[in-house]
C-alpha cells in the first residue's frame, strides 16, 4: 500500500515558530523560508494569517516569494471569516493550499467544543464548502482532524468526519497525532483504516508530535500503510516536545530505499543555522546533526570502524557525514573503554609506526593514566608523545 510518491511538507514557519519563546521576525522568517527552498521540501506551511496582522503580512510576503509549483499552505480554523483572511494572505502564491483544522476526537468534542457530533459534521461541511467556493476548483484544500490520534473512542464518527470533508471539497486529509499518547503502531493502524475508507478520494497526510519521542517512527511507518505526505519541522521544532523531525524522517526513508526530493547536503548547515536563529542548542547525541554521532570510543566498535572506514556502509555508521553536508568525519578517541586498535589507528594517522609489543605497552600505559585521572580521555597528542618516548627509549 506504499504510495509511489512521498511528499515532505514542512510546518516550521507555523507550528515550529508558534512554539518559540521568541517567535521569528519577518526577516528571520524569510531566511527560514529560503533555507526550506534550498532543502527542496515539497511544500511549506507559512503561518496562521488570521491570528494577527503581522502574521498575515508575513504570509503574504512569503507566498509571493514562493518558487513556481511549490505548494504554499496556511492554517485556518473552521471559521468563514478566518478562511477568507487566509485565502487573501496566500492566494498570490503560484500554488496556494488552504489548510482548515477542526477537532474530531470524542474528548475534544465533549470537553472543548461542547457540541454534538452532528454539529461537528455540519461545521466541517460548511467551512470546507465555503473554502471551495472562494478558492475555486483547482486549489488544494487540506482538512486536519485535530486530535485524530486520540479518536479511538469515536473512530466510526471520525471516519464519517473525513468523508464529509472530502464530499465538501477537501482533497488532502491530514491525520494529526496532536498529542502523542500511544505506541506508534496504534496510530499507524488507525491511519491504515482511514486509508482503506478514503481510498483514492484524497491524499492522506500525517502530522505527529513527539511527546513520547516516537514521532519519527510513527510518521515513517505511516508511509507503509498509505500516507503520501508527512508534515515535519526543522530541528524537530514545535509545541512541547516538538514535531516530527525533518532530518530524521528524510534519512530514515532514504535508508529504506525511498526516493525523496530533499537536498540532503543542505541538512547540516540548515540545522546549524536554525539553532542559531532559535537559540536552542543541538544536543551532542542528536541523530543526524549531533556533534558526537560519528565518534567511536568502544574498543569493539573501533575495530569495526577501522576495518570499514572507507566503505559506503560502515560497521557503525548509518550514512556518511558529507551526505548531510557535514565537514567532519568519523573519529576515534581513546578512553579506558577503548582497545589496542584505537592507539594503532591514531598513531598510523600521524605516520607513526609502532610494533605490536609497543602498541600493547602504550595501551597499558594510556589505560593506567586514564583510570588514575578519573577515567578521562587520552588525547591524540598525548598518545603521540607517549609513543615518541617509547621509540626514544627503544
Amino acid at each position: 500500500m506504499k504510495p509511489k510518491t512521498i511528499h515532505i511538507q514542512d510546518v516550521t514557519l507555523r507550528d515550529g515558530n508558534q512554539a518559540l519563546k521568541r517567535p521569528w521576525t519577518i526577516d528571520e522568517k524569510i531566511e527560514v523560508f529560503d533555507l526550506l527552498v534550498e532543502l527542496n521540501v515539497d511544500g511549506i506551511e507559512v503561518g496562521f494569517p488570521s491570528s494577527n496582522e503581522t502574521e498575515f503580512h508575513t504570509c503574504q510576503v512569503l507566498s509571493k516569494r514562493a518558487p513556481k509549483g511549490k505548494p504554499i499552505a496556511a492554517l485556518s480554523r473552521a471559521n468563514q471569516n478566518e478562511i477568507a483572511v487566509t485565502w487573501e494572505a496566500i492566494q498570490k502564491a503560484d500554488c496556494p493550499r488552504m489548510h482548515i483544522v477542526y477537532p474530531v476526537s470524542d474528548f475534544s468534542i465533549k470537553h472543548v467544543l461542547k457540541i454534538s457530533e452532528k454539529e461537528v459534521l455540519q461545521k466541517i461541511r460548511t467551512s470546507i464548502s465555503f473554502a471551495r467556493s472562494i478558492v475555486g476548483p483547482g486549489i488544494e484544500i487540506q482538512f486536519s482532524g485535530e486530535h485524530f490520534g486520540d479518536a479511538i473512542e469515536n473512530f466510526a464518527f471520525t471516519k464519517e468526519a473525513f468523508l464529509t470533508a472530502i464530499e465538501a471539497g477537501a482533497n488532502i486529509i491530514n491525520l494529526p497525532n496532536t498529542v502523542e499518547r500511544y505506541r506508534p503502531m496504534v496510530f499507524v493502524n488507525m491511519v491504515k483504516e482511514i486509508k482503506d475508507v478514503v481510498k483514492d478520494k484524497a491524499i492522506i497526510s500525517i502530522h505527529t508530535h513527539n511527546d513520547l519521542g516516537m514521532a519519527t517512527a510513527t510518521s515513517v511507518e505511516s508511509v507503509y500503510v498509505g500516507a503520501e505526505q508527512i508534515e515535519v519541522a526543522l530541528n524537530g521544532l514545535g509545541e512541547r516536545a516538538g514535531n516530527t523531525n525533518l532530518y530524521e524522517t528524510a534519512i530514515a526513508l532514504h535508508q529504506n530505499g525511498e526516493n525523496l526530493n530533499i537536498n540532503f547536503q543542505r541538512i547540516y548547515p540548515t540545522a546549524k543555522r536554525i539553532s542559531e536563529l532559535t537559540g536552542i542548542p543541538i544536543g551532542e547525541k542528536t541523530p543526524i546533526i549531533g556533534e558526537d554521532i560519528f565518534s567511536h570510543r568502544s574498543g569493539i566498535h573501533q575495530d569495526g570502524v577501522t576495518k570499514t572506514l572507507h566503505q559506503s556502509k560502515g560497521a557503525y555508521r548509518t550514512f556518511s557525514p558529507e551526505f548531510v553536508g557535514r565537514m567532519d568525519k568519523e573519529t576515534i578517541s581513546f578512553t579506558n573503554q577503548s582497545g589496542h586498535k584505537a592507539i594503532e589507528y591514531l598513531l598510523h594517522q600521524r605516520g607513526i609506526q609502532v610494533s605490536k609489543e609497543g602498541i600493547h605497552h602504550l595501551f597499558s600505559l594510556a589505560k593506567s593514566i586514564s583510570s588514575r585521572e578519573n577515567n578521562r580521555e587520552i588525547t591524540e597528542a598525548e598518545l603521540v608523545a607517549l609513543s615518541q618516548s617509547l621509540l626514544t627509549y627503544q
